[in-house]
């Protein structure tokens, strides 16, 4: 009895009822697994979905970005089962590459986007609108994950990208996901998804997987959910009509396969680097997947005295594709899905051939190096010729999903828009030019048919991603045939799982309710200067009102000559007639800089560093002997990742607001705006600080009968260890080598400034394996007393030589600070070790 491909539902791993229908290794024609969901529950599956997803929606955006990322690294150890998996499907491992590393880019390329949304589990969208003259009642508009799921129906050609980069954008937005795959390859879609249910970093709920086809699926689904499609446009376009669908007002994407065309300019003559770059792209879209792409080259628009030249080289680039079994380095090209999709693709082309020539491949059997040709779901690259594209319609409506494309002539740009247009909406449309006039002609006509439009020419090449792939960062999808739908397209993505929702009420509560400052809502007194809090303490509108500063013609004349800036406001006050000024103008930067002066905490602090000015306006001139205060209040606080040797560390943004003293009417004493942003430290609370009166406070609560929560070593043999390290660091122990391998010691120091733990039983170097040293004295009380010995020849060590680096057998050649950072986690982890803290 043959295998059956897993499902995972309602948290467990199941199959369905009986032994379902047959799936065939694509390469050799075995019948190895089969799939079955006959008996599920599917109306319980969505429930149990949307029960669960509390806990993905309350986490925040920060969070859920580092699950992404956490989730990619784990995967990517995983891969090689993966790629293993993939050759039953046909693929060759340039082809996996682009299904399985292509997922895990997603997952990646997603989790970076945490970094454009609040720390919070919801967004706040675009600029607050003032609603009133007085400025007390304004609305604002947030994104909040919808309280259903993701139901994602996927295509057989891109088993593992085709269900990451849907789930990628959904987990950050905060909404769960049930998945089903196609039937022909839902096992490499199970191989991933073991893997991820038993990383356990989603938290329960996040993903099920249906692996098989449950036709009754979009009966249960509900207005919270969402419907994704990625497949035939004949088969997306009868789900889009579903009755519960129109019922619950469900969101429904499609993304289905199109004809896409790519265009070769009428500068790009043989010889060019262009025409060069023209036939590689298309021999590349052609074959990669064996043609089993949404995105691949259907159509091929050359100018009409450039046909000959197409077809011919064409040809002997196509002539170089080995086919055959796709483990082989030698294959350039594998196998389709199945037998069934062999027969698809002939019947398509001998649609298309009803009008069009058939130039280069046929459907007799070939050689397959290292696999049977018959046998498995083989099939030759084919090139077809329509010379009269504007006439018959076949190359334009049908598409054979294989290695199929055919040729066509335009005889000038506004053809070759037309005949792309022909497509009725494609996915993607690409032009290989040198002539930016051509490129930016094609491409500004040709948009409203087209989701995405490349241009190649000699510059980009070398860094293109090429015509057929889809980036995260950017939309997928593309009107009419192509489904009318997006996907992806970076934050703008994330947002299709959310809820718009227009909110009303005063900057007050609207800051309340976004986390985010609103102008003119109610300022937070500070007890302390605010740069003196770490960043974790910090709250939106957390304020200062500062001291008056007078500005002086003096320090207007000087500012311009310290920066340059002689415009003739600040300079030659017998040229202001006819402007807009009245008297000599302090300089808008100059405003700031004093602005700056004034609310800057001049004490060794928290805020690590200025990191930058968001946006800054100047409502009015500012005049000699007019006299400043600044209001600093806290807007908005963004999450960042600890990078480099720096402590972890956050971005505070700071709304500024300057005024002038001296002015009667209310609305002119508003005189500069500014958003600045600060990298402050998160405050450490993971570790206790060290000092000697700490360590003899510990040291000395420790006895000779404590036991180890972990490990082997005795308590004197901590306390001895722990002087070792302390003896290193002063370079009394010197006689090894650094373990670490040089390429990797960088990273390693790194991990010194974060305010994670230690592992437990983590081997260090220089120790015995799985057992203790000798001790060095004789009982504890002496270890004791040479530890205390050896921490204050560490002090005095650096007091005299404050700029000395020594040599760690792990972490290489470290300062100073960097030893008190190894010495804080160090001596922390074995107090724990014996329950000492």
């Amino acid at each position: 009895m043959q295998q059956t491909t897993q499902s995972y539902i309602q948290g467990n791993w199941t199959q369905g009822k009986g032994e379902g229908h047959p799936i065939f290794d694509s390469v050799t024609g075995e019948h190895f697994t089969n799939v079955n969901v006959e008996g599920f529950d599917i109306p319980e599956v969505l429930a149990y979905g949307r029960e669960k997803a509390n806990a993905l929606r309350k986490m925040t955006f920060q969070e859920r970005g580092n699950m992404l990322k956490s989730l990619a690294f784990y995967l990517q150890k995983k891969k090689k089962h993966f790629y293993e998996i993939s050759y039953r499907t046909g693929a060759t491992k340039i082809d996996s590459w682009f299904d399985i590393d292509g997922g895990f880019g997603n997952l990646f390329a997603n989790a970076s986007l945490r970094k454009l949304f609040p720390n919070q589990p919801f967004d706040v969208e675009g600029e607050p609108i003032d609603l009133s003259r007085g400025g007390k009642f304004m609305a604002h508009h947030i994104l909040v994950p919808k309280e259903g799921v993701a139901v994602h129906i996927n295509a057989f050609n891109f088993p593992v990208w085709g269900m990451l980069e849907k789930c990628a954008v959904n987990w950050m937005a905060g909404v769960p996901a049930v998945v089903l795959p196609a039937p022909q390859s839902a096992y490499l879609t199970e191989a991933v998804v073991k893997e991820i249910i038993a990383s356990g970093i989603l938290p329960e709920g996040a993903l099920q997987l249906i692996s098989g086809t449950a036709k009754t699926i979009l009966d249960s689904v509900e207005s919270q959910d969402i419907v994704t499609f990625t497949g035939s446009a004949s088969t997306g376009r009868l789900l889009k009509v579903h009755p519960r669908l129109t019922q619950e007002a469900v969101p429904f994407t499609m993304e289905a396969d199109s004809l896409n065309a790519s265009i070769l300019g009428e500068d790009a003559v043989p010889g060019t680097p262009e025409f060069k770059l023209f036939i590689r792209e298309v021999k590349n879209e052609m074959t990669i997947k064996c043609g089993q792409k949404c995105t691949a080259i259907r159509r091929i628009l050359v100018p009409e005295h450039l046909m000959e030249d197409v077809q011919i080289a064409l040809g002997k680039a196509l002539d170089k594709t080995s086919l055959g079994d796709p483990r082989l380095k030698e294959v350039r090209m594998g196998a389709l899905i199945d037998k069934k999709q062999v027969e698809d693709v002939k019947q398509k082309v001998s649609e298309i051939t009803k009008t069009a020539q058939l130039v280069y491949g046929d459907f007799e059997p070939a050689e397959a190096v290292g696999a049977n040709f018959k046998k498995g779901a083989f099939i030759k690259p084919i090139l077809l010729r329509e010379d009269e594209p504007f006439k018959n319609e076949a190359a334009h409506v049908t598409e054979a999903f294989g290695p199929v494309s055919t040729l066509m002539p335009y005889k000038n740009l506004d053809e070759a828009v037309a005949l792309a247009k022909k497509g009725r909406g494609s996915l993607v449309s690409s032009i290989f030019t040198n002539d930016n006039s051509i490129a930016r002609e094609y491409t500004i006509n040709a948009a409203s048919h087209h989701g995405r439009i490349l241009s190649v020419n000699r510059e980009s090449a070398k860094q293109s991603t090429g015509h057929g792939s889809p980036l995260p960062t950017l939309v997928h999808g593309g009107p009419g045939r192509a489904g009318g739908g997006e996907e992806m397209g970076g934050k703008r993505g994330i947002k299709h799982y959310m809820q718009r929702c227009a909110i009303q009420g005063s900057p007050t509560t609207l800051t309340e309710i976004t986390g985010i400052y609103q102008a003119k809502a109610d300022y937070k007194p500070a007890e302390k200067h605010p740069f003196a809090y770490h960043w974790d303490e910090i709250k939106p509108g957390m304020s200062l009102q500062t001291h008056n500063r007078t500005l002086t013609d003096t320090d207007i004349i000087n500012f311009g000559n310290l920066t340059w800036d002689h415009f003739y406001a600040h300079t030659d006050i017998t040229s202001l007639e006819g402007s807009i000024f009245e008297q000599r103008t302090a300089h808008g930067y100059f405003i700031i800089s004093a602005a700056a002066g004034l609310f800057v905490y001049p004490n060794k602090g928290p805020v690590a560093a200025n990191y930058g000015l968001e946006e800054i306006r100047f409502l009015r001139p500012l005049y000699h002997n007019d006299t400043i205060n600044v209001r600093l209040t806290c807007k908005e606080k963004v999450d960042r990742d600890q990078k480099g040797k720096e402590l972890p560390s956050g971005i505070v943004k700071w709304y500024v607001e300057v005024f002038d003293v001296e002015a009667v009417e209310e609305e002119d004493k508003l005189v500069a705006i500014a958003t600045i942003l600060t990298m402050v430290q998160k405050k450490q609370t993971t570790f206790h600080e060290i000092d000697l009166n700490f360590l003899q406070q510990k040291i000395s609560a420790l006895t000779e009968d404590a036991k180890a929560n972990w490990g082997i070593m005795t308590p004197q043999h901590m306390v001895e260890h722990l002087e070792m390290g302390l003896r290193i660091a002063t370079g009394e122990i010197s006689d090894f080598e650094v373990a670490t391998p040089q390429e990797y010691l960088e990273k390693v120091q790194e991990t010194l400034y974060n305010y994670e733990k230690m592992p437990h039983n983590y081997k260090m170097p220089l120790l015995k394996e799985n057992d203790l040293e000798e001790l060095k004295h004789n009982d504890l009380a002496k270890a004791k007393e040479n530890f205390y010995e050896a921490y204050e020849a560490f002090e005095k060590f650096f007091r005299e030589h404050p700029e000395t680096t020594t040599k760690n057998v792990v972490f290489g050649e470290l300062t100073y600070f960097e030893w008190k950072l190894l010495n804080r986690k160090h001596f922390n982890h074995h107090f724990e070790q014996f329950g000492l803290i």
